[in-house]
């Protein structure tokens, strides 16, 4: 499924990570990022769909603490469509910011219910809601997956997850604000020097919940930026490349991944491209 959704990432993030573009360049990086993603991925052997995105300036404001929830609702129910018209067994999602994970693990969890585990690799929590600071939707998407934030969110979603099967690897940076959540609500994580030489204590975790069936979402900025940066800020300290690939390929050998989401890659090269090229003869 591609669904390059920029809308959920604040105008906060965005015009302090991305500086170097004219914001209307930047904030929509996110659907570049899904175009080159789409562009670089192995072939498949299933359909591939995409869920329609606004590319213009409708439904930008904030409302209920939460920036362009008008077009994120919209975009939110037309992912899930897309995804009742398929009722795919297993789903691999190309976003766009974080929350484009939201429609794809719920129809997950409606689909397998108890055995469905949620593994979400990334610098941040997201573990937001609308009553905190930070109004980007991007920042709520793993509240919304346990059931927590905007009614009208919840409303849309087939179904939801407890906080104790979720995990988040990778852990390392966040909001004061939201980051109590975790605790409170009873979601497990794990910091990157936790897993910096095995996937045990993540497998342990895993075979703890009794799920045979996970759904991994990757933030490609949880890995180092001293590494390389994909994202739309740099995150010094995250998991490297040979982590990540090690982690995902033992939950791979662990259990079944019904669930995959890549998100958040802003290809700033591609960007600056892309605005050279702006206007030149012939295009």
């Amino acid at each position: 499924m591609l669904w390059p959704q920029w809308q959920g990432a604040g105008t906060s993030s965005v015009r302090n990570l991305a500086p170097e573009f004219p914001f209307d360049v930047a904030r929509r990086g996110y659907a570049v990022g899904s175009a080159v993603l789409e562009a670089v991925l192995p072939p498949h052997n299933g359909p591939t769909a995409a869920v329609p995105v606004a590319m213009d300036d409708t439904g930008l404001a904030e409302r209920d603490g939460i920036e362009a929830k008008d077009v994120v609702l919209a975009q939110l129910e037309g992912a899930l469509d897309v995804i009742r018209r398929h009722d795919p067994e297993r789903i691999v999602t190309l976003g766009g910011e974080c929350a484009v994970s939201v429609a794809p693990f719920a129809a997950m969890a409606g689909r397998y219910a108890d055995d469905l585990a949620i593994v979400w690799i990334d610098s941040h929590p997201d573990v937001g809601t609308p009553a905190d600071e930070y109004p980007g939707f991007h920042a709520m998407a793993v509240a919304a997956l346990t059931g927590h934030g905007d009614p009208d969110v919840l409303r849309l979603l087939p179904a939801t997850v407890p906080p104790e099967r979720v995990a988040l690897v990778g852990l390392h940076a966040w909001d004061d604000d939201s980051i109590g959540h975790v605790s409170e609500w009873g979601i497990s994580s794990f910091h990157p020097d936790d897993l910096r030489t095995s996937t045990r204590p993540l497998l342990d975790w895993l075979a703890g919940t009794g799920c045979s069936r996970v759904a991994v979402h990757f933030d490609v900025d949880t890995i180092d930026s001293n590494e390389i940066v994909y994202g739309l800020g740099a995150e010094p300290d995250g998991l490297t490349t040979a982590q990540v690939r090690r982690i995902t390929a033992d939950l791979d050998a662990a259990g079944d991944v019904v669930a995959t989401t890549i998100a958040e890659f802003i290809p700033r090269q591609v960007m600056h491209l892309r605005q050279l090229l702006s206007g030149f003869p012939g295009l």
